[in-house]
């Protein structure tokens, strides 16, 4: 079954989230190299794109696990800095 099938209601949703999810997610991409929140960005248009397409949310939960793990990482720097032996 295709992702475009159903009545064109659902096919106008379905653009207007992945033009809206796009160009969070776009803007987000250009945060990297301007000033600005791109790693709160990208997620958010990732999850947008993620109410509607499959793809998106497999991006989504990479997304979370590698931001899991840097976050991890940055706790265990800060209790090293605090704690050193």
């Amino acid at each position: 079954m295709s992702d475009w099938e159903g009545p064109p209601l659902t096919k106008v949703r379905k653009v207007a989230i992945l033009i809206v999810g796009s160009a969070v997610t776009l803007f987000g991409v250009a945060l990297l190299v301007l000033p600005g929140p791109a790693f709160i960005v990208i997620p958010a248009g990732l999850a947008i794109l993620a109410l509607e397409f499959s793809w998106a949310r497999r991006w989504l939960a990479q997304v979370k696990v590698w931001a899991s793990s840097a976050a991890q990482k940055a706790r265990d720097a800060v209790t090293r800095k605090k704690n050193p032996q």
